[in-house]
């Protein structure tokens, strides 16, 4: 199973920026703690990073057919996007949204997400934890849909059976 992570803008400033808000953790070393968790699951997972929508857009789209999962932290695009929304919902693949702050304790701006609604879950102000949770969440939503799968498989075995 194949997890895509997919960061917003300004996310490669993590441990730079604002860190009252978003902490001391670089996003190198959130993404060591994700890749180690994925070693331990038998997990395949890949990063993906841009502050440009476009090409956002173009990696959710990317996911069809490559992945099984994305997580996602559209950062500032997550109130703005209609496009990054717009793709989650057309690869429909399961996707995680994750904020490191509280997004509905900040500025009014930030307390809606468009992408939330075509997303299987959201997890805010957790910090660098959120993406652990994330990742667990994913897991549990991924062999749940491969044990759907492998029902439907032996269902359909079944019918042709008697057939």
């Amino acid at each position: 199973m194949k997890i895509v992570v997919i960061q917003g803008p300004n996310l490669n400033m993590l441990g730079i920026r604002e860190q009252n808000v978003y902490g001391p953790m670089k996003l190198e070393d959130i993404h060591g703690q994700m890749k180690s968790y994925a070693e331990q699951n038998k997990l395949e997972i890949e990063f993906f990073q841009s502050n440009l929508e476009g090409e956002i857009v173009d990696r959710i789209q990317e996911c069809i057919g490559d992945a099984d999962g994305i997580i996602i932290n559209p950062a500032a695009y997550t109130h703005t996007s209609i496009a990054i929304r717009d793709a989650i919902a057309a690869v429909q693949l399961p996707t995680l949204e994750v904020h490191l702050s509280n997004i509905h304790q900040r500025e009014e701006f930030r307390h809606k997400s468009l992408t939330a609604p075509v997303c299987a879950g959201q997890i805010v102000g957790m910090g660098p934890f959120g993406y652990h949770l994330a990742m667990v969440g994913m897991t549990q939503i991924l062999n749940e849909v491969a044990a759907m799968k492998q029902q439907q498989a032996k269902a359909q075995a079944a019918v042709q059976a008697k057939a």
